[in-house]
């Protein structure tokens, strides 16, 4: 994951180890020519047998051809199909905050796009997916989507390829050399200066041969050979194979069934499995058989995870009397060791993962030893933990880590949350999504953060302060999404319920979204009102709170439209100097912005550049994504005054497009809009319709990241 949006998926951004492919010629030119006459190609086959690899090359190699570039979307962690069509935004630079609906908003993004989409692990949302892309390809002419699953979508124009395990060689050696090359790289990688001689080929083609050329077998067998010669390690796998032909497993107990969702529930002998079915389980089975039992222990546990983990979590969640917490370090790189997790460092420290294959293995482990449920159950409560300790220190000097933090967990805080709500009698589900609000606000995830909410809400109606609290939070959703009326509903009925339960934080909290939402409406009267209140009870010493932080700015747009500009200044560094004594970035950004606004009042443009500049690198680093078309309008309209009318354009041009994936432009609010416009017509004056019109493009016409870039760089010279 790169600094920056998140989890920006763009496969020429993705390591080059996730593309880099071992033979597969032939499949490679197959997959190539189908995408070139289909807008749908499905890969199927085996867990194991590397159809993401090649999807992720085909990408590689074809996103060239794609104006608008190739794309990866993950599905594996993913559990409801609700959710898909905020997970595919979330892999593409869409960064839209209306109500409309996510499917909606997607299918206009891409309607004018050529694009190359790759949605990886479908089987468990098949029809889900089959849906959302039924409604993709029919707005989006120029839109190739590349599949992988263990069965295909079923839609007209799907054209499905089943890939095979690699070519394995002839006994004595002659033909393919696929598997043997894929065995000889990744031993070499675990075993420095390995390599494929005449003294031990004839034991690498028996090894291949036996694993059937199924790539996920070759690497977990090459992980072994840093501890056994290839010689022994094949006649280990040639009793355990033997084995397996004398008798049927029963399940984990009996250490030999993996992937049901592969067919292992056919048995490994002649219960009609295809061979690589039974080279899966056996390679998998036999890592396992091979593994100390705290290893064995500790991947059942760990397939708790959704996504990736890091090592304070494991630990947390995993150890126990029969898992001390110091083994955990040298048990996760003794299964890193053994292939069984992959392992990344990140700038927010090291990360951990699982195949989904292998983690389907360790997650019937775990139901057979009767844990499944304690795990899950102390998995939701250390997510609600993080989410409560990033709630508690979001207005201090870290929101950058926790911004990081909570992105590298969202497929985990997902599952807490799923997790949550399927056992809603301990209001834990209201609980956890009102703790993530500085996930699903200042993080960019609004229309997810909105959907848990008001399912929690709908779930768990005892009135208590923590539904309380969410109720406050949705109508925050609702507000900064534009919809005034939405916001002021669950607003209102925070503000009673609050007041039943003498709940006077809420009370403040949700009249703070009541002052949001009348801004929007125009009713700065009440704004005014409703901010002077929340100022008067403000306890500076008592820490930032976000009512207050949202009155000082509702103040200083009042002053602005009154044509008070000063006054908005005074107030404003009031607020900044708050932020500033508590090291807080993301409001005083927000600050800095309204201060540009101001200063643009008093025709100060070069400050107002000054603040734009700064609030922009804070909003896009934490990818809030409103702040970045404030700051982007804030620019414009300064270059606009100073007569830089092809700059202003080409800006004008890059926030036009922000906004139209945000929803509504200047979310509504009057005199946003007119400035916005008075600066069109400034820029239009200064340079002419034409090269207007060339600016406006190009800037309409330019990536964020690109765009951000351009922004943050000194204004040229008129």
């Amino acid at each position: 994951m790169r600094p920056g949006y998140g989890k920006l998926r763009q496969v020429g951004n993705l390591p080059p180890e996730l593309t880099n492919l071992v033979g597969r010629r032939a499949e490679l030119t197959l997959v190539r020519q189908a995408c070139a006459r289909s807008p749908l190609v499905t890969l199927t086959g085996v867990g194991g047998v590397g159809k993401t690899r090649l999807a992720l090359r085909v990408a590689a190699d074809l996103q060239s051809g794609h104006a608008d570039g190739a794309w990866f979307v993950e599905l594996s962690a993913l559990d409801q199909g609700i959710l898909l069509p905020h997970t595919i935004a979330e892999a593409l630079p869409v960064a839209d905050r209306s109500t409309r609906a996510m499917t909606e908003v997607l299918a206009e993004y891409l309607a004018g796009r050529r694009l190359l989409l790759v949605l990886d692990t479908c089987e468990h949302l098949a029809d889900s997916v089959a849906a959302i892309v039924r409604t993709l390809l029919d707005a989006a002419p120029g839109l190739t989507v590349l599949a992988t699953s263990r069965r295909p979508l079923g839609l007209p124009e799907e054209q499905v390829l089943v890939i095979e395990p690699l070519p394995v060689p002839e006994p004595g050696g002659g033909g393919p050399q696929d598997a043997v090359l894929l065995l000889a790289e990744r031993t070499a990688t675990a075993v420095p200066g390995f390599a494929v001689t005449d003294a031990n080929r004839a034991d690498v083609v028996r090894l291949c041969r036996r694993l059937e050329g199924l790539p996920l077998a070759i690497e977990l067998a090459a992980a072994r050979l840093r501890e056994l010669p290839v010689s022994e390690l094949c006649d280990l796998l040639e009793d355990r194979f033997a084995a397996l032909e004398d008798s049927e497993p029963a399940g984990p107990a009996g250490d030999e069934q993996a992937g049901a969702g592969d067919g292992a529930a056919a048995g490994p002998g002649g219960g009609g499995a295809p061979p690589w079915h039974r080279a899966l389980r056996t390679a998998i089975g036999w890592s396992h058989q091979l593994c100390a039992p705290g290893e064995r222990l500790l991947w059942a546990r760990a397939s708790v995870f959704s996504g990736s983990f890091d090592d304070e979590a494991v630990t947390r969640i995993c150890a126990d009397d029969r898992l001390p917490a110091g083994d955990v370090p040298a048990l996760l790189d003794a299964l890193v060791a053994k292939s069984v997790l992959t392992w990344a460092p990140t700038g927010g420290g090291e990360r951990y993962r699982m195949l989904d294959t292998i983690r389907e293995y360790g997650a019937l482990w775990l139901r057979d030893l009767g844990e499944q449920e304690h795990l899950r159950a102390r998995h939701r409560d250390f997510y609600l933990s993080l989410a409560r300790r990033g709630d508690a220190a979001w207005f201090g000097p870290d929101q950058i880590s926790w911004n990081d933090r909570t992105t590298a967990e969202h497929d985990n805080l997902r599952a807490a949350l799923e997790h949550s709500l399927a056992e809603p009698g301990d209001h834990a589900a209201v609980e956890l999504a009102a703790a993530l609000w500085f996930f699903w606000y200042p993080c960019g995830l609004l229309k997810e953060g909105q959907h848990y909410l008001e399912r929690a809400l709908r779930l768990d109606v005892t009135p208590s302060r923590m539904r309380n609290r969410a109720l406050w939070v949705c109508a925050l959703t609702r507000v900064v999404q534009g919809d005034a009326a939405g916001g002021l509903a669950w607003a209102t009925e925070c503000d009673e319920a609050a007041g039943l339960l003498g709940d006077g934080e809420a009370a403040v909290a949700a009249r703070a979204m009541i002052m949001a939402a009348a801004v929007l409406r125009g009713d700065l009267g009440l704004a005014t009102a409703l901010a002077e209140a929340m100022l008067a009870v403000h306890r500076p010493e008592e820490g930032l709170t976000l009512p207050a932080l949202l009155a000082w700015l509702t103040l200083s747009h009042v002053h602005v439209s009154a044509g008070r500009p000063e006054d908005a200044l005074r107030t404003l560094e009031e607020m900044s100097a708050a932020c500033d004594r508590h090291g807080e970035r993301w409001m005083r950004a927000y600050a800095d912005l309204f201060r540009g606004m101001a200063e643009l009042e008093l025709g100060h443009a070069d400050r107002a550049q000054e603040h734009a500049r700064v609030a922009l690198g804070v909003k896009h680093r934490l990818h809030d994504n409103l702040g970045v078309a404030l700051a982007l309008d804030v620019l414009s309209r300064a270059a606009a005054a100073s007569g830089q009318g092809e700059h202003a354009a080409r800006l004008l041009g890059m926030g036009r497009r922000l906004w139209r994936e945000i929803g509504q432009a200047q979310l509504g609010i009057s005199p946003w809009v007119a400035a916005r416009d008075a600066a069109e017509r400034q820029a239009r004056a200064a340079v002419g319709e034409d090269a207007f019109r060339a600016a406006y493009l190009a800037g309409s016409g330019t990536s964020l990241d690109a765009g951000v870039v351009y922004a943050l760089s000194p204004a040229p010279r008129s």
